[in-house]
């Protein structure tokens, strides 16, 4: 790729969750490296592989709406959308695979970038109190977080000494994507972090063509799993009073009028584009509403609470968080109205701060690795 900024190309390396069967995983992934490749740099995404997390990351995604259970006839519906996770993980710009616990074993780098996603979750159920994302090991000159997150690990609880001399003694440039994060990190750290977007907010996304004969026609488009009764029944209402139909897409809920589960992520991603509104319960579901200027609702929960509102609260989009007993004129207002401008200016304006935090942190690299 021609390097349009007239600076020495960085051999960069992405280090991400990006094997998980998810779809903001697998674009967050793809748009980081991608948008680094757009900068000028030789940019992949660090292979790293595991025996122990892939088996519970596979069992998971077998079963991926507990507590509810998984009827026996999904389970080949569950089995044919991990299928197509594998098919297009093979498309990604990867590195040489290398062990997770050991990263001696990768390639050296000019700059390694941690992140997006939830790389410093001291909680997460696979990757947690993993040293590598916290920059033990990793084989490169720099180091530097993008958009990193520390999930649903409250900023109250606070990070142990031995985790946040990693982070001070390991990185040169730290940028999270919410505000618990940047809290966690101003108390172990003493300053305050950087606040950028999430990749797929940040950078194009270009998905392979589809032609779903789903996405030839008007739907609201249903993404998450385990809604409250109320959430469901208000977006049932909506749905029906403007004669459109409800598709669930990845996951089973029966009250939408159809199913799509068996998907990769570039069906995810023109399925988003394509719908009238969106009602959502994930993180990505919003990202990729506001990607489109999509009309959206979100209902929050205990595990997403922290990154659902951090980015609201950067965007202005609170009043799209809705809580249960919302009168039913809100979900009707902001599923059929176009988003307000003023949240789409201000990721217009969030663009700019994270770019120019990439510019500044790669060039600070730059000129030391020249």
């Amino acid at each position: 790729m021609e390097n349009k900024t007239n600076k020495p190309a960085l051999k960069i390396g992405v280090l991400t969750f990006h094997r998980c069967i998810n779809y903001g995983s697998y674009w967050q992934a793809r748009c980081l490296a991608e948008g680094l490749q757009a900068l000028g740099h030789e940019a992949v995404i660090l292979d790293h592989d595991s025996r122990r997390v892939n088996l519970v990351e596979w069992k998971c995604a077998f079963q991926p709406v507990l507590p509810t259970p998984v009827p026996a006839s999904d389970r080949s519906l569950y089995r044919a959308k991990i299928r197509k996770f594998f098919d297009v993980f093979d498309t990604l710009p990867l590195s040489p695979r290398f062990q997770l616990d050991n990263p001696e074993e990768m390639e050296e780098y000019d700059v390694v970038v941690v992140g997006s996603d939830e790389v410093w979750n001291m909680s997460h159920p696979w990757y947690g109190r993993c040293p590598i994302f916290y920059g033990d090991g990793v084989k490169a000159q720099h180091l530097i977080s993008y958009a990193a997150s520390f999930g649903n690990y409250d900023a109250s609880w606070g990070l142990e000494q031995e985790w946040a001399d990693k982070l001070r003694n390991n990185f040169d440039a730290i940028s999270v994507r919410d505000a618990n994060s940047q809290i966690l990190i101003q108390n172990a750290l003493g300053f305050e972090p950087e606040m950028v977007l999430d990749p797929c907010l940040q950078f194009p996304i270009t998905p392979d063509d589809r032609n779903h004969e789903i996405l030839n026609r008007k739907y609201v488009a249903v993404y998450g799993h385990n809604f409250t009764e109320s959430f469901a029944r208000e977006i049932r209402q909506f749905a029906d009073s403007q004669n459109l139909p409800l598709i669930s897409f990845g996951y089973r809920n029966d009250w939408a009028d159809e199913q799509w589960i068996t998907t990769d992520p570039h069906d995810f991603a023109h399925f988003m584009a394509k719908a009238e509104a969106v009602a959502t319960n994930f993180f990505h579901g919003c990202v990729f509403a506001l990607r489109n200027a999509k009309p959206f609702v979100c209902e929050s929960s205990p595990y997403r609470r922290h990154k659902l509102q951090g980015l609201m609260a950067k965007i202005g989009g609170e009043k799209h968080l809705l809580a249960e007993g919302t009168p039913h004129v809100i979900f009707n207002t902001l599923l059929s109205e176009p988003l307000n401008p003023e949240i789409l200016r201000k990721i217009d304006l969030l663009r700019q701060t994270s770019a120019a935090y990439l510019d500044r942190a790669l060039v600070v690299n730059q000129e030391q690795t020249v």
